[in-house]
């Protein structure tokens, strides 16, 4: 796939076109779509702070100094990701996948074995071994038209998972998948994965990126659960001090399928999670759940965008936000109900906490609701500790940081306290404990 110069393209995207070059290999499809992407990419260009969307993420360090793509090449030569795999890794998992620079490395995955009617594959070996099904779901995400980044995901990304559960297969055991950057190159990461739920088929999902250096990682995970499918994804995110992370998820939810997400970021220089589902079948559940935890200079932002078109839906959010330093956070989230969906039954909460005159947090929850029979609400908060509880905790005879540090613990646990079983919850905890320990340095 040669770089792609015969349409308009916006000044920040021209490196990344001169970059493109596709990869050995793959079949021609692909290299179509690549190119679409490319042009698409090419037109939107790096959002702007002034759209609404962007408006809490300041980009314009990336747009003048390019982070291009890694490439199939990128290897690690300072055995970084098997010590990453040692201190993230989660005890009891059915399967790993880990991920070291963009790719798959089989060395250091494995895993005790997945039932009948469960596949786990890299991408890059989907492509060639079901190609139908993969270029259907690779050309079928609406993400790609609206989103410059995953735009640009969709013409660079080197590798992936692909999760396909047959109907009926139920997985105990959760599958876990590491992201981990090692490379010695500033590059950027792109990533793309689907996962594919049968009829009341039910996985557990743990993802986790972390890395080291100065990188940028770009991931799209597109989800797809049928008629009473169960997903439940965990995602920790610690990637190095100067690393950018854009993550998006694009979910369709069946009738009566259940999809809970749980997001803790704890590291990374810029971070944006993002998640937009649509919940087209009847009596569909959508859980999504989170907490960020920023200091120094950080930027983090959690968006959702929850679309309902269906009757009997169900959908959850809650937030949790922790800022210090000169830190800064956001919360964007938008729960539509389209005209019929009736009976839909949808709250958000934000709950946000700043230490310190100079970090800042916005939080923006919106409702859109074009049905007269549901019931809907949303609650945003932002404030200091709670002076009456610390004062509590000083009268008993705990010093002053470490009562502040007992209040910043039990409001950021709180959120963490919901995840399930409680191995990966303990692993989380233990997590954020190491986190919070650092948090006012």
């Amino acid at each position: 796939m040669s770089a792609v110069v015969d349409f308009p393209v916006k000044p920040e995207a021209r490196p990344y076109l001169d970059a493109a070059r596709g990869l050995a290999g793959e079949p021609d499809w692909l290299a179509r779509q690549r190119r679409g992407a490319l042009a698409r990419f090419a037109e939107l260009g790096f959002p702007s702070r002034r759209g609404e969307a962007w408006r809490y993420l300041d980009l314009r360090p990336l747009e003048q100094a390019p982070l291009l793509p890694a490439g199939v090449g990128a290897a690690d030569r300072s055995g970084g990701a098997a010590a990453r795999l040692a201190e993230f890794g989660v005890a009891g998992a059915a399967a790993r996948l880990v991920f070291v620079n963009g790719c798959l490395s089989p060395g250091l995955s494995g895993g005790a074995g997945l039932p009948t009617g469960l596949s786990l594959v890299s991408i890059r070996e989907a492509v060639n071994s079901r190609p139908q099904s993969v270029e259907t779901a690779l050309g079928a995400l609406p993400g790609d038209r609206d989103h410059p980044f995953a735009a640009l995901n969709a013409g660079f990304f080197t590798d992936g998972f692909v999760l396909e559960v047959a109907p009926g297969v139920v997985l105990e055991q959760p599958i876990e998948i590491m992201h981990v950057a090692a490379g010695e190159v500033a590059a950027s990461l792109h990533t793309r994965s689907l996962v594919s739920l049968g009829a009341d088929s039910r996985v557990q999902l743990i993802e986790t990126f972390a890395g080291e250096g100065r990188y940028w990682r770009n991931d799209v995970v597109a989800v797809r659960l049928g008629a009473g499918a169960a997903l439940d994804r965990v995602t920790l995110v610690e990637e190095a001090g100067d690393a950018i992370h854009l993550a998006t998820l694009d979910a369709a939810l069946g009738p009566a399928a259940r999809l809970t997400c749980f997001a803790l970021l704890l590291g990374g220089g810029t971070v944006r999670h993002e998640a937009a589902v649509r919940s087209a079948g009847e009596g569909a559940y959508c859980g999504l759940y989170g907490a960020f935890v920023a200091s120094r200079r950080q930027q983090m932002n959690i968006v959702t965008n929850v679309d309902h078109s269906a009757e009997r839906g169900e959908t959850r959010e809650i937030f949790k936000g922790v800022a210090a330093g000169r830190a800064h956070g956001a919360f964007q989230g938008r729960i539509t109900v389209r005209p019929g969906a009736q009976k839909v039954d949808a709250h958000m909460l934000s709950r946000n906490l700043l230490l310190g005159a100079r970090a800042a947090i916005d939080t923006k929850p919106e409702l859109e609701i074009f049905a007269d029979d549901v019931k809907c609400s949303h609650g945003a908060a932002v404030g200091d500790l709670d002076e009456a509880a610390l004062f509590y905790l000083l009268a008993r005879g705990i010093p002053h940081q470490e009562a502040r540090h007992m209040l910043i613990e039990a409001f950021i646990r709180e959120a963490v306290e919901i995840v399930e079983p409680r191995a990966v919850r303990e692993h989380l905890l233990a997590r954020l404990a190491r986190r919070l320990a650092v948090l006012e340095d």
